[in-house]
């Protein structure tokens, strides 16, 4: 397979993933082994996840603009932004101490990988059935305590194979968060610490970036952008009619085949 083609793929696995609660970083690990896509110092990895970053931000510029503009008059944008702030804290702190542990030595346990993906899928189905009704509606009006919460859990997505949206949106709904509210909260929650992953990750490898790795890079950045763009509406509609029983099965399905592909190497 061209190695265009592997980087298209892995572009769009990237940006399908990022903002689904079915853990990105878990897909593209396991991705680039089957699809044998050589990723030295994971520069590509690290690149392509811009396009996510830009595609997010671009579908909320207007709330974000809004936020921006009203910091210096607007008691709501003060609130929410300082919320954003609270819930991005916990994955920081936990990045700083913990991401070269775990890049060292969890990335490469697919075992590691499907049992988070087994463990996940059952938990979201278990809070399916007993979260309490939900009284939050607006994400704008998310307090310290759910904020805080849902920082907390998103920390936990260092591992692989724990997702990301996935466990800031549970920890939103265990709190009494409407399923749309926690998932809105959570993709705003994804910019700082996306951009601030993006960025120490760059740092990491920038002595390995070179022109001749500039194709491949430009294409899977594209492909990402492109699909986390077509990506969040859809997941917004689905959540609201059908809740998040279907990511959690498949969860559950693709933390099995690992198991048993781990089992059986």
């Amino acid at each position: 397979m061209p190695v265009l083609v592997k980087a298209a793929l892995l572009g769009i696995i990237q940006g399908v993933t990022e903002f689904l609660p079915v853990s990105s970083t878990a897909h593209l690990l396991v991705s680039e082994r089957l699809l044998g896509y050589d990723d030295p110092g994971g520069v590509f990895t690290v690149m392509i996840q811009l396009g996510s970053i830009v595609a997010i931000m671009w579908l909320y510029r207007e709330k974000i603009l809004r936020v921006v503009a009203g910091l210096s008059a607007d008691p709501d944008a003060r609130h929410f932004a300082l919320m954003i702030v609270v819930g991005t804290v916990p994955a920081l702190v936990a990045g700083a101490l913990l991401s070269s542990f775990v890049k060292r030595v969890l990335y490469a346990s697919i075992g590691v990988i499907g049992a988070a993906f087994l463990i996940g899928g059952i938990v979201m189905l278990l809070v399916e059935r007993v979260r309490p009704t939900a009284h939050l509606l607006d994400a704008d009006r998310m307090p310290f305590s759910r904020a805080l919460a849902m920082g907390c859990a998103q920390a936990l997505a260092l591992i692989p194979g724990v997702s990301r949206s996935g466990g800031t949106i549970v920890a939103g709904m265990l709190g009494g968060v409407d399923r749309p509210a926690a998932a809105e909260f959570s993709f705003f929650l994804a910019m700082p610490m996306l951009a601030a992953a993006f960025g120490h990750d760059l740092l990491e490898v920038r002595y390995r970036l070179g022109t001749e790795r500039a194709l491949e890079i430009a294409v899977g950045f594209v492909m990402a952008f492109i699909a986390s763009a077509l990506v969040v509406r859809p997941f917004l509609g689905v959540v609201r009619r059908r809740g998040f029983a279907p990511f959690a099965w498949y969860r559950i399905v693709v933390g099995l085949a690992l198991i048993a592909w781990t089992l059986r190497s």
